[in-house]
């Protein structure tokens, strides 16, 4: 159960802080006093949606921290998340800034928003004032009669089921309507691949051929060019070894008369020892180098070969093997991708799937529709539409994502009256009656700890509100209730009463929240039903309620 709320700089709310007990509590106050204001600050601690209008005017953050007692389904969820706090005390807190970034904390550890709202599904139930009108528009019913039954877990799987079966067929319509494409690719890559394979060109084989190919066409340039180098440095008549040896040797002996001659004697020793060294080299290469008609042919045979295979490709010669690689690796892809029975099969198995639940899911609303047209016709009755009933209509539709059914709420609104759709209904508190019955009903098939009704009681009065209050007080007996209202009724029946106040000072808004004690729910009771002037009849009558 909640069991204190504390706020700083939230909206109107300088600092307020204010203890919660087990059973039925009411907030009243003046209308656009701020007692939904406190609702809210409940749901951003439960992870909703936040922005900087929260942030008091002026303020640097909003601060709000809710407390809640734990039990052993709680501690587990904790513990599964690694949030686990100390004892037997659950803290959620929610911190805005300025600039509308949030942060959510769970037992002061950061959590994400998703976490924090999937954590206070399980603490509390919220049924707002506009209840009713909720369920006229779009699935609102549909949504109801699950939540009343505990269908919510059925009916998501469905949903996600219906996904995956789209899915699946909208993958296998793709791939069928490709089919045809795919196999005239597939054929094209087919020859393709044939083709470049027969060539069987290896990664560096065109710069490889290209090197011998201007090496053999130019043999007889080169063997011409290095006989003659051969004779100008040792075979000649005047080889420029044999000459360089003679100077060597008369510069020697005239560096016996001056020494410095030795480093120009030192520099033609080493010239002729090159001069030796390169001759060696050219005798070497000249005996290797040989004219080789047949081995050219083939070689410009092969790159001609290249060359055209290049041209029908349009591709560089030298790219010619990684085209080949990146050929087969999308012909494999097509080959595994278009494995058409894998997907007929699989669109199969997920459409199965989403009958069998959507079956499950027809029985199971179909007897609880009758469960709940009963409940709610037997509410109505406590809360003064005696004679009035409601029917629950299941129309089959095609399975879709919500189930095989339309679900239709028809209401007669007293005896003799046809049954009609509820968004033909003309009176508000018809439908605010409807819609509370229905609230109440959903709330006692959820098994959360804590209830909030936002007034859910808004368009009633009278006896009909004094019921109300009997029913909310008897439903905090099984649980922690909390009720925003109007109405003196419903908060004469209260264990607890908090007071919300808005007051103006220095031009700016504020807003507290009370506790009231015996005295003050007499005065607040009193001012509920009396107005702006409470006399001494408002508050017998005020008694009165309490006493009862």
């Amino acid at each position: 159960m909640l069991l204190s709320l504390r706020l700083r700089d939230f909206v109107i709310v300088d600092a307020a802080e204010f203890d919660l007990e087990n059973g039925f509590t009411v907030f009243s106050g003046e209308t656009g006093a701020g007692k939904s204001i406190l609702i809210d600050a409940l749901q951003l601690a439960l992870g909703a949606r936040a922005d900087a209008g929260y942030v008091r005017e002026g303020a640097a953050r909003a601060d709000i921290c809710a407390e809640f007692s734990t039990d052993a389904e709680i501690d587990e969820w904790l513990a599964e998340h690694a949030l686990s706090g100390d004892g037997a005390m659950l803290q959620m807190r929610r911190v805005i800034e300025a600039d509308g970034r949030s942060r959510a904390l769970i037992n002061a550890m950061p959590a994400t928003a998703a976490l924090q709202r999937e954590l206070g599904e399980r603490l509390v139930d919220i049924h707002g004032q506009h209840e009713a009108q909720s369920m006229l528009r779009g699935n609102g019913q549909r949504e109801r009669l699950d939540a009343c039954a505990g269908l919510q877990d059925l009916a998501a799987a469905t949903a996600g089921e219906h996904a995956r079966w789209q899915a699946a067929a909208a993958q296998l319509a793709a791939a069928e309507s490709l089919e045809r494409g795919a196999m005239l690719e597939r054929d094209q890559l087919s020859w393709q691949v044939e083709e470049l394979s027969g060539l069987a060109m290896g990664p560096a084989e065109w710069e490889e051929l290209n090197e011998e190919q201007r090496r053999l066409a130019h043999a007889a340039s080169l063997i011409e060019g290095v006989q003659g180098a051969l004779e100008m440095l040792a075979d000649g008549q005047q080889p420029i070894g044999s000459s360089l040896s003679h100077l060597v040797q008369k510069l020697r002996a005239l560096s016996e008369y001056d020494g410095r001659l030795g480093a120009a004697v030192e520099m033609l020793e080493t010239a002729a020892i090159n001069v030796d060294e390169a001759a060696s080299v050219l005798s070497s290469y000249a005996d290797r180098v040989d004219l080789d008609p047949q081995r050219l042919d083939q070689l410009e045979r092969r790159i001609g070969a290249i060359f055209a295979a290049a041209r029908k490709f349009r591709l560089a010669p030298e790219a010619i093997p990684a085209e080949l690689e990146a050929l087969r690796q999308r012909l494999e892809q097509l080959t595994a991708a278009q494995d058409l029975e894998a997907l007929r099969e699989r669109e199969r198995l997920a459409r199965t799937e989403h009958r069998a639940l959507c079956a499950e899911l027809s029985a199971r609303r179909g007897a609880a529709a009758a469960e709940l047209a009963s409940a709610v016709t037997e509410q109505l009755a406590t809360l003064g539409m005696a004679g009035g009933r409601l029917e629950v209509l299941l129309e089959p539709v095609e399975p879709g994502p919500s189930g095989a059914e339309r679900v239709e709420f028809r209401i007669a609104a007293h005896a003799g009256a046809s049954p009609r759709p509820m968004a033909k209904i003309a009176s508000g508190g018809e439908l605010s009656r409807i819609g509370l019955a229905i609230a109440v009903l959903s709330a006692q098939a959820n098994p959360v700890p804590t209830l909030i009704f936002d007034e859910a009681d808004a368009g009633v009065g009278g006896a009909v509100a004094e019921v109300i209050g009997t029913l909310m007080r008897r439903l905090g007996g099984q649980r922690q209730v909390l009720s925003v209202t109007h109405l003196p009724q419903v908060a004469a029946q209260a264990h607890q009463h908090f007071r919300v106040i808005k007051e103006e000072t220095g031009g700016r808004a504020h807003c507290s929240v009370t506790v009231l004690a015996r005295q003050q729910r007499v005065e607040e009771i009193a001012r509920m039903l009396g107005g702006v002037e409470i006399t001494a009849t408002t508050r017998a009558h005020a008694r009165e309620l309490l006493a009862n």
